[in-house]
């Protein structure tokens, strides 16, 4: 406390004067406590009961110290301390700072009216009660200033702490933890789950950035494998979220379940691994379901049109369009042919290739199968 410690070289007050205050110190501890509960809501109830007696007997240690401090017999150290830890408690406790200041402003000036009542009568000269009151408001400014420092730093910690539990419970829905992992992981972070969650996947330095313009309750995760980020957004709009994400480089995921994020991610990762294009999954459902199991699709059409590979492959490449617009357009001539952009006789005349190598293509089955086999692919 250098402030207060120099003007305590200026101060020492005789023998007499401190008996005379120390005498005082209850009623003056009672009446600074009285007057915080009256003049500072957030201390109405705090003050009461149990702990009111516990701040009381706090009052008048940190007076009494200050007495010792005042006669020259003290450095003032274990005060701040207190009052850095008496900071830190108030974050605890749910106060902010402002109720805190409020405190000690009140505090200080009881205390003062309490112990000049006390110094004058017990024969403190006139010039000598100036510099006590300079001593005194001097010495409870430089404990507010400790109790700020600690209230500061306890948020500070508590953030910290907060931001962790909020990226651990990440971790655990994109890992697809068990109901009860994520139950305490939510509790843990203090997360108030919604019905759904969308996840969006992203360059990781357009996370944050982008975090900061979506619903608070969106969780945030910024170091994944390959310089990938992850939002997790609550009950999303999903009309109003791809236009947010419009200038960002994303891949959102269908709405799941909150306890079922990990789905979501999942598509949006896999979604992410056939194309750097795509940006909304729903719009590649059909592509994202072939390309579910690559070996799976790989087998299939290699099965299903091996008879194309007895074919020149110019030739084969002009059969397999054919038989993809014929599926698609259900067999109707004119339709194929607008699609492939050659005339109906030309369709007509594959089609009959195709049925000499495909003998049984009219089985729903096989329909299925070639369905599948030229069914639309993400490059």
């Amino acid at each position: 406390m250098s402030h207060a410690i120099r003007r305590a070289t200026e101060l020492a007050l005789d023998e007499a004067t401190v008996t005379a205050l120390r005498a005082a110190l209850k009623s003056t501890a009672d009446e600074v406590v009285q007057a915080i509960i009256d003049e500072v809501p957030s201390y109405a109830n705090a003050l009461s009961g149990r702990m009111g007696g516990t701040i009381r007997r706090a009052v008048r240690t940190a007076l009494g110290h200050y007495l010792n401090f005042a006669s020259g017999n003290a450095t003032g150290g274990d005060a701040g301390d207190a009052a850095y830890e008496l900071g830190r408690g108030e974050v605890r406790d749910g106060r902010s700072m402002d109720a805190l200041l409020s405190a000690y402003r009140v505090g200080a000036r009881v205390a003062w009216r309490c112990l000049a009542a006390g110094a004058v009568p017990a024969g403190l000269p006139a010039a000598e009660v100036a510099k006590f009151a300079e001593l005194t408001f001097a010495y409870i400014d430089e404990l507010s200033a400790a109790s700020a420092a600690g209230h500061a730093d306890e948020l500070a910690a508590q953030g910290r702490a907060h931001e962790r539990h909020l990226e651990q419970l990440v971790r655990d829905l994109l890992a697809g933890a068990s109901p009860d992992v994520l139950w305490a992981s939510v509790q843990r972070a203090g997360w108030q789950p919604p019905a759904s969650l969308t996840a969006v996947l992203l360059p990781a330095a357009q996370a944050r950035p982008a975090y900061r313009t979506l619903d608070p309750s969106t969780l945030v995760l910024d170091d994944l494998p390959d310089a990938f980020g992850v939002l997790l957004v609550p009950d999303a709009d999903r009309s109003h979220l791809l236009r947010q994400l419009t200038d960002r480089t994303a891949v959102v995921g269908p709405a799941r379940p909150w306890i079922r994020a990990s789905a979501s991610y999942a598509r949006a990762v896999r979604a992410r691994s056939l194309s750097s294009d795509i940006r909304d999954t729903e719009d590649y459902l059909p592509e994202l379901v072939l390309s579910a199991d690559v070996d799976a699709f790989a087998d299939l059409r290699a099965r299903a049109l091996a008879p194309l590979q007895t074919l020149p492959v110019a030739t084969a490449r002009r059969l397999e369009e054919t038989l993809r617009a014929w599926l698609l357009h259900h067999g109707r001539r004119n339709e194929v042919a607008a699609a492939l952009f050659v005339h109906p006789q030309t369709v007509r005349y594959r089609m009959s290739q195709l049925r000499e190598l495909f003998p049984d293509l009219g089985s729903p089955h096989r329909v299925l199968e070639l369905t599948l086999a030229v069914g639309p692919r993400v490059s």
